[in-house]
């Protein structure tokens, strides 16, 4: 089993030694908040929708549709936010700790870090078929991440909710998933020169993302961090990916599936987590905090997860 999990290392390593780099980079002010603030617009609105739609045009959409998988995914992560909702009653006061602790345990950065570590370690065919579950869960983790921050306020927050809907329609990453189903059902052709177009730009997104979230790295916020940020990292890390991905198992997961809610499940927190907090009137330190132990930390845990889910023939 330790032959695995370091085999897995090794797999998972290179993407996180691209968030050292871009942690060394932004150290050595090569990179700013301004190239961090423009990069990460680009990847979400151009280059990661470009990765996403090319690899579900070429995918046969109603093989890669996984209803079973895409509704446990959902129901899990309602779990989720329910039990870090009930463990951040039990262990904060403050309203703005509250809904940032209950946010934080369950948002999983599985647009970049996910589709990195199932492109290394399962290949395209994976990469596909978790497009298709973001594309269900990403509107779910912003719902939820909304209620969590709003409700430990108790009274109206200016909120626009047909704004908040609007953008959700308008996500990038979800148009690019109903934008490849006509191309993989076949109506549509896609000529060489877009088709390589879209392989340009899809194959820098991944890459650059994981620096940009190297480059927002703060090392010396964890020096006074809370007991809050290690209890909400740990759920996020630990407790939830070992429990679930055991119920999926028992469920009948397998192969690619399991990987996928594995990796679905220990992602370190998103890294939009905490702009929503500032937005929101969250504790942003605490928030933080939450995705710089996680982020630092999910290289071993998922790496063991998926040593262990090897040596047992899951996958």
């Amino acid at each position: 089993m330790l032959r695995q999990i370091l085999i897995n290392v090794e797999i998972i390593a290179p993407i996180f030694f691209l968030v050292i780099l871009g942690f060394f980079l932004r150290y050595i002010k090569m990179i700013n908040d301004e190239f961090v603030r423009t990069s990460s617009k680009f990847v979400f609105n151009v280059s990661l929708p470009a990765l996403i739609f090319l690899k579900l045009s070429q995918t046969d959409f109603s093989v890669a549709f996984d209803f079973p998988l895409i509704y446990f995914a959902l129901i899990i992560t309602l779990l989720e936010f329910l039990f870090g909702w009930l463990i951040a009653g039990k262990l904060t006061n403050a309203p703005e700790d509250k809904g940032v602790f209950a946010q934080g345990s369950f948002r999983s950065n599985f647009a970049i870090v996910g589709l990195a570590v199932l492109k290394d370690v399962l290949g395209d065919a994976a990469v596909s078929k978790a497009s298709i579950v973001l594309a269900f869960v990403m509107p779910l983790y912003n719902f939820l991440g909304v209620v969590s921050l709003m409700l430990p306020f108790k009274k109206k927050m200016n909120f626009d909710f047909k704004k908040f809907l609007l953008g959700i329609i308008l996500n990038p990453l979800i148009l690019s998933v109903i934008v490849s189903m006509p191309f993989s059902y076949k109506v549509v052709v896609m000529p060489n020169v877009f088709e390589k177009l879209f392989y340009y730009l899809g194959v820098i997104a991944l890459p650059l993302a994981l620096i940009d979230i190297g480059a927002t790295v703060n090392l010396e916020s964890l020096k006074n961090a809370s007991q809050n940020s290690f209890a909400a990292a740990s759920l996020k890390i630990f407790f939830y990916p070992i429990v679930f991905t055991i119920v999926a198992v028992l469920y009948g997961f397998r192969e690619i599936d399991i990987v996928i809610l594995l990796v679905l499940f220990g992602c370190p927190t998103a890294i939009a987590s905490f702009p929503m907090s500032q937005a929101m009137k969250g504790n942003i330190k605490l928030a933080g905090n939450i995705i710089v132990i996680t982020t630092l930390i999910s290289v071993l845990t998922l790496s063991i997860g998926l040593g262990v889910m090897k040596y047992y023939g899951l996958y």
